[in-house]
């Protein structure tokens, strides 16, 4: 108990001093914190410059709350809780398996460090986004996931902003289903993760934008405004009741495993899901309400 009671403490300080720098000091081009921001106006002067609903306001229904979100879930989110709660959970998952003679390692397929540094990241966010895409179905799927991600259903206008808002539960489901593939694959650093990272957040910011973007022939790849808010409709035919266009960044899974639906332009499509009028307005009031609402 004492370990993982170290671990706990030693990941909050860690990622303190790491924030810290991140914030006041580092400069270096793969600062999440910075780029974070400096991805974020430029998908928002994109808005402004190219709106597809143009009677959309410039600081929509909820800009704020979802910007606070963004902040929250990427950097207090790790600091409260996140850090430290799957450093317990890694090393107690290796304790476990230590219990039968096995370690993360012995699940090791490959070392990524053996080849080329674009092959190794390319494999990285394939199966990263493969098992993201699949984790995201759970959660339309499962009725106590479902309640969690209502809040990032409970956007009624589509800004780039509610890329991030999510409860803080949905990051835990998907590093916890992400742990064992990433770790077959052995490690990366820092510099590797930061441009799949930074590549990530720009699509996602994009397909929630205010944007009427396809991209052409490449929407059979990548995740797209006009696909992915289709994802937010509120009102869908029963035959995809639990979903559809479930791809974060990429869309070739959709298309594969026929999950895709774009029937036609959405632009002015209602977004959200049943009954979301009663669902709460406040940050802290949605926090709560998968705990306080039976699945």
């Amino acid at each position: 108990m004492e370990k993982y009671l170290d671990i706990i403490k030693n990941s909050y300080s860690g990622y303190w001093n790491y924030l810290k720098n991140e914030i006041l000091l580092q400069t270096n081009w793969d600062n999440y914190f910075y780029g974070l921001i400096i991805i974020s106006i430029v998908v928002w002067l994109l808005e402004i410059a190219f709106p597809w609903r143009k009677n959309q306001a410039l600081f929509r229904k909820d800009f704020w709350l979802d910007t606070f979100y963004m902040f929250f879930n990427f950097f207090l989110l790790n600091l409260i809780v996140f850090i430290a709660l799957s450093n317990t959970v890694a090393a107690l998952f290796n304790d476990v398996l230590g219990l039968v003679g096995l370690s993360v390692s012995s699940f090791q397929i490959f070392d990524v460090d053996d080849l080329p540094r674009w092959l190794g990241l390319f494999i990285f966010f394939i199966i990263s986004d493969f098992v993201q895409w699949n984790t995201h179905r759970l959660l339309h799927r499962i009725p106590m996931l479902w309640n969690f991600h209502k809040v990032h259903h409970s956007v009624k206008e589509m800004g780039f902003a509610a890329h991030l808002r999510y409860h803080w539960m949905e990051p835990v489901v998907y590093k916890s289903l992400l742990y064992i593939p990433i770790a077959i694959i052995g490690g990366f650093d820092a510099q590797d993760v930061a441009i799949v990272y930074f590549f990530t957040i720009a699509i996602g910011h994009l397909n929630h934008a205010n944007l009427g973007w396809d991209y052409g022939l490449l929407k059979y790849i990548f995740n797209n405004p006009k696909m992915h808010i289709w994802h937010h409709a509120k009102k869908l035919p029963s035959h995809v009741r639990f979903g559809v266009n479930y791809g974060l960044t990429l869309s070739i899974w959709d298309y594969i495993f026929k999950t895709d639906y774009v029937p036609h332009d959405g632009r002015d499509i209602e977004l959200g899901f049943e009954e979301d009028e009663k669902f709460p307005k406040d940050f802290f009031a949605q926090e709560l309400y998968p705990l306080k609402t039976k699945s």
